[in-house]
C-alpha cells in the first residue's frame, strides 16, 4: 500500500478488470461437508446426528436440483453472486442502515502531526479535503496501482464506488446510484457537499480544470461556518437517512412531492464527490484510547451526515477526524486504502500546506435549502428520536494494545490475523463459558467483482484449544499442541474462503434459488443448528481485520446478544474496536476487550515458552 501511486503507470487502475476469472461455484459435497464441520462446536452428539441427516437428505434431494440451477446461473454471469449479495445483504434490508449496516471510524492523524487542538478545525479540514481530492484525481486518471496479492491481480471495481455514490431508499428495496467516471469515460461530478448544524452547502471542488487548493477550500469552509454561527440550526433533513428504510422512502417521496426543487437538492447530495460534516463535537481521543472518536463517528449527530452516502468525512471541533460510510457499495478495504493514502501524505508534509496561498476568484458555496412543512418536521423529529434511542443503547470501546504487535507474533512464525482471532475466541469463551459463533471477512477480490466470503473462526479445533487453556491441569505441551491444530485449521479455512472455496455464499445462493422459485424452504435452512452456528446472519461475533495500516473502523453487532469487533495490526501495537448493545444483559464490550488482552498475553507466553 505504501507504493500505491504511479506517475506514469504501466498498469492503469482498472487495467485488469476484463481478464479476472469468474467467481467459481464450489462443489455441493465440499460445501455440505464444510458446513457440517462448522456446526459441530454448537451441537450435542444427538443434535449433530439430526443435522447430519438433514444435510444428507438435502445433498441427495432438493440440494442437487438447486445446485444445478446455480451452475446454470453461473454460466451466464461472471459473478453469479454479485447482484444477489447486494440485494440480500444490503438493499432489501428494511431496518435502519445508518447504525446497523454502515461502518464508521477514527482517522489516525492524531498519532503524529494532528493531535487534538482547538481552533484548527477548518484549516485542517481544508488540507485533509485537498488530499482526498487528489485521491479522487488518481482514480479519475487511473494512476492508482492495481492491487495484487503476491502476483495475483485483485478486482478494483469497488474503488469506483468511493466517490459520487449514494444509496437511494425504496419502499421495498433500495438502489445504488453511481455517477463516477474515469477521465477516459467522460465527465464526472466534482462538487462537494458540506453539512453544518443541520444545514447543507455545496461548491465545485474544481476551478478552471484545477482542484481547489487548501487556502481556497478554507475560504469556502469559513463561509459555511460563518453562515451557521449564531444562527438557528437548520431543519436537519439528513436525519431522515437514519430511519427505517421504507419509512425514509415514503418521507423522501413526500419531500419531492411538496416541491420539485427538493428533488434537485437530493440529486446534488447523491451525486456529490463526498460529504464533509463539520461537527461541533470534541471527542478528545488519544493514541491509546480512540473510544470517544469511534463512538462519535459511529453514533454522532444525524443531522450533519448523509447516512446513505458512500463517504461522509467527519471533521470534529477539536481538530480530529472520522468517517461514516454506507457499506452497500463497497467493503471497508476501499476506505482503508484512501485513509492510509491521506495519512501517509499528511505524515510526509507534517500536516502543513506548503503551496501557494493565492485564492482565485470563484463563487462562494451555495446553500441547499429544502422546502419543508409540518409533516417533514415531524418525520425528522421521529427519525432523530429513534436514532438517539438506538445509539444510546450501543456500547463502543476502542483501545490500543501496546505490549506487542505483528513483529513479535511473526517472530514466533505465527500468522498475526489468526493470532488475534484465536485470542478473541478464548476471550469470549472465558467471559461466556461457551464458544461464540464467529464471522470473519475473507476477501474474494481475485475473482471478477469479488467482494467477501464468510470464514468461520469458531472451529472444533479452536473450541478444544479454548477448553484446554482453561483446564487447570493442562500442561503447556497440551496447550501448545491444541493451539497449533487451531492455527492450522484457521489458516486452511481462510485460504479456501479466499480462493472461492468457502461454503456460506454457496448456501446463500441455494437458499435464494429456492426462494425465487417459490419452493418450500429446505430443512437445512430451518434446522436449529443453522442459525445457532451463525447462519442467516446470526453470528455472535461479527469481526474483520481492517488491515496492517494505521486505519481502523467500527461496526454494530450483527445480533442483539453479540459483538462487533474490528481490529488493525501494527508492528508494535494492535488497535481494536468492540461494540455491544447495552440492553443485552449478557454482553459487555469493555470486559471482552480486557479478556482479549489477557488472551493475547497468555498466547505469546505459550508461544515463547513452548517455542512454537
Amino acid at each position: 500500500m505504501t507504493s500505491q501511486v504511479s506517475e506514469f503507470p504501466a498498469e492503469r487502475t482498472f487495467h485488469y478488470q476484463h481478464s479476472l476469472p469468474p467467481l467459481p461455484v464450489p462443489s455441493l459435497e465440499g460445501s455440505l461437508a464444510k458446513y457440517l464441520d462448522a456446526v459441530r462446536p454448537f451441537a450435542t452428539e444427538e443434535e449433530y446426528q439430526v443435522t447430519a441427516a438433514v444435510v444428507k437428505r438435502f445433498g441427495e434431494g432438493i440440494g442437487k436440483d438447486l445446485h444445478q440451477k446455480l451452475l446454470q446461473r453461473a454460466r451466464t454471469r461472471r459473478n453469479w453472486l454479485e447482484e444477489w449479495w447486494l440485494d440480500a445483504a444490503y438493499l432489501e434490508l428494511r431496518y435502519p442502515s445508518q447504525l446497523n449496516v454502515n461502518f464508521g471510524g477514527p482517522a489516525p492523524y492524531l498519532e503524529h502531526c494532528w493531535p487534538p487542538t482547538e481552533g484548527v478545525q477548518l484549516q485542517r479540514t481544508s488540507i485533509s479535503m485537498w488530499h482526498t481530492l487528489q485521491y479522487w484525481d488518481l482514480l479519475r486518471t487511473e494512476r492508482l496501482d492495481p492491487h495484487k496479492a503476491g502476483n495475483v491481480v485483485l478486482d478494483m471495481d469497488q474503488f469506483r464506488m468511493l466517490f459520487c455514490t449514494c444509496k437511494v431508499p425504496g419502499v421495498t428495496k433500495d438502489t445504488i446510484i453511481n455517477y463516477f467516471k474515469t477521465e477516459s469515460e467522460g465527465p464526472c461530478p466534482s462538487h462537494v457537499v458540506v453539512m453544518c448544524r443541520g444545514r447543507f452547502f455545496s461548491f465545485d471542488a474544481v476551478c478552471d480544470g484545477h482542484i481547489l487548493t487548501p487556502p481556497e477550500l478554507l475560504r469556502h469552509l469559513t463561509h459555511v461556518k460563518q453562515c451557521c454561527e449564531g444562527e438557528p440550526a437548520g431543519d436537519g433533513v439528513a436525519a431522515l437517512t437514519s430511519e427505517e428504510r421504507t419509512r425514509w422512502a415514503k418521507a423522501r417521496e413526500y419531500l419531492i412531492g411538496i416541491d420539485p426543487a427538493n428533488k434537485t437538492i437530493l440529486e446534488t447530495i447523491q451525486s456529490s464527490l463526498f460529504v464533509v460534516s463539520l461537527d461541533d463535537a470534541k471527542p478528545y481521543a488519544t493514541a491509546e484510547d480512540y473510544t470517544p472518536m469511534t463512538r462519535e463517528a459511529l453514533t454522532g449527530d444525524p443531522t450533519i451526515r448523509w447516512g446513505d452516502k458512500s463517504y461522509n468525512s467527519i471533521s470534529f471541533a477539536d481538530g480530529t477526524f472520522g468517517s461514516n460510510c454506507d457499506h452497500a457499495p463497497y467493503d471497508a478495504m476501499v476506505l482503508v486504502t484512501q485513509g492510509y493514502y491521506v495519512d501517509q501524505q499528511l505524515k510526509a508534509s507534517d500536516g502543513k500546506w506548503k503551496g501557494s496561498e493565492t485564492v482565485r476568484p470563484m463563487p462562494l458555496p451555495e446553500e441547499l435549502v429544502f422546502t419543508v412543512d409540518d409533516r417533514v418536521r415531524s418525520d425528522v423529529a421521529h427519525a432523530k428520536q429513534q436514532y438517539f434511542e438506538t445509539t444510546q443503547d450501543l456500547q463502543v470501546v476502542c483501545y490500543a494494545f501496546t505490549s506487542f504487535g505483528k513483529a513479535a507474533i511473526k517472530q514466533k512464525k505465527l500468522h498475526p490475523d489468526t493470532f488475534i482471532q484465536l485470542a478473541l475466541q478464548l476471550a469470549y469463551y472465558r467471559q461466556h463459558g461457551r464458544s461464540g459463533s464467529c464471522y470473519e471477512t475473507a476477501m474474494t477480490r481475485r475473482f471478477y467483482h469479488g467482494r467477501t466470503e464468510t470464514m468461520r473462526p469458531c472451529t472444533l479445533e479452536a473450541q478444544n484449544w479454548c477448553h484446554t487453556m482453561l483446564l487447570p491441569a493442562a500442561s503447556a505441551e497440551a496447550k501448545r499442541k491444541a493451539l497449533l491444530l487451531a492455527f492450522n485449521k484457521h489458516n486452511k479455512l481462510m485460504a479456501e474462503a479466499q480462493n472461492g472455496k468457502g461454503f456460506d455464499r454457496h448456501l446463500l445462493g441455494l437458499y435464494l434459488i429456492a426462494k425465487e422459485e417459490g419452493l418450500p424452504m429446505p430443512d437445512l435452512f430451518t434446522d436449529p443448528l443453522y442459525s445457532k452456528s451463525g447462519g442467516g446472519g446470526n453470528f455472535v461475533l461479527s469481526t474483520s481485520l481492517v488491515g496492517y495500516t494505521t486505519v481502523l473502523g467500527a461496526v454494530a453487532p450483527m445480533v442483539h446478544y453479540g459483538y462487533g469487533f474490528f481490529y488493525r495490526i501494527g508492528d508494535e501495537r494492535i488497535v481494536a474496536s468492540c461494540s455491544a448493545w447495552k440492553s443485552s444483559p449478557e454482553t459487555d464490550a469493555e470486559t471482552l476487550f480486557q479478556n482479549l488482552v489477557t488472551s493475547l498475553h497468555e498466547m505469546l507466553h505459550l508461544a515463547t515458552t513452548a517455542q512454537l
